[in-house]
């Protein structure tokens, strides 16, 4: 369930253009109105908005915003202005492992083709084309059936082949020195250190099985310990904000931290998110 609160009455595109322009004119910039405007906007509305505002202004929304905002709060404002396909084809091309598998694993299939349709236009290339680990392109590759159907013969087939898998198999029948130097050769072959194809299997199961514990628990590792990780943080709430944001709350009832953690205008855009 999404957490974005809507006004009673929207006002049009046109009206919403003029106010932003306000807020973005003259001496100074008013981030409490781009707040309370794009903040209180569903995908739908705010692609009229920027589409509006680019037919008023022969200009880009994005652009102006870029160069009005600044720190964690452009990022954060200028990543929720985007349409989510291309929000998350953006994200997609920072080339973040765990953020390419969210992606992949938390959305719907029309979103993910949508995403890989963004990619394209946005990069001149396919996002199959800049993933080179096979596990990911496998994921953004495929469209999985989106409907609640379950063939339970399937379940308890391939339920058996997960747990008569060759890694449980090689892992469970060689001695430690063998696996040690398995561990090698696949770091030498493949670039990476097993233990971060674990912890990626990881994210995978948790993004199918459970996304709002997932995101939870990127937004409390991204406010646990010394500083604040402000990217991770900004992208588990404003890419689920119109998902699931009232089930990600639910596991992580702590949203004072959130609020404890930041600051500013940053911290009020975050927390108009949160509802």
């Amino acid at each position: 369930m999404a957490t974005i609160r809507m006004p009673d009455t929207v006002p049009s595109p046109s009206q919403d253009c003029e106010s932003l322009r306000k807020a973005v004119q003259g001496l100074g910039t008013d981030e409490k109105a781009i707040i309370r405007i794009l903040g209180h906007r569903n995908a739908s509305q705010r692609k009229k908005i920027r589409d509006t505002y680019q037919q008023l202004y022969n200009e880009s929304l994005i652009d102006r915003l870029h160069s009005e905002l600044s720190g964690d709060f452009r990022k954060a404002v200028i990543l929720w202005t985007y349409d989510p396909a291309e929000r998350d084809a953006k994200l997609a091309n920072e080339a973040l492992l765990q953020v390419i598998v969210e992606i992949a694993c938390a959305n719907s299939p029309q979103h993910l083709l949508a995403v890989r349709q963004a990619y394209c236009s946005l990069f001149d290339c396919s996002l199959e084309e800049d993933i080179l680990r096979k596990l990911l392109v496998g994921l953004v590759s495929s469209y999985r059936y989106d409907k609640e159907q379950v063939n339970m013969n399937i379940s308890i087939s391939e339920a058996s082949k997960l747990h008569e898998a060759i890694i449980v198999y090689v892992l469970s029948t060689r001695n430690v020195y063998q696996l040690r130097a398995m561990f090698e050769c696949y770091q030498q072959n493949f670039g990476n250190p097993i233990d971060q194809l674990e912890s990626l299997l990881r994210v995978v199961i948790w993004c199918i099985q459970s996304p709002e514990k997932h995101f939870a628990e990127v937004i409390r590792n991204s406010i646990s310990g010394l500083g604040t990780d402000e990217g991770s943080l900004t992208r588990a709430i404003v890419t689920r904000a119109e998902i699931d944001t009232m089930k990600i709350r639910g596991e992580y009832y702590k949203t004072n931290l959130v609020i404890g953690d930041t600051s500013g205008d940053y911290k009020d855009f975050l927390m108009t998110l949160l509802g």
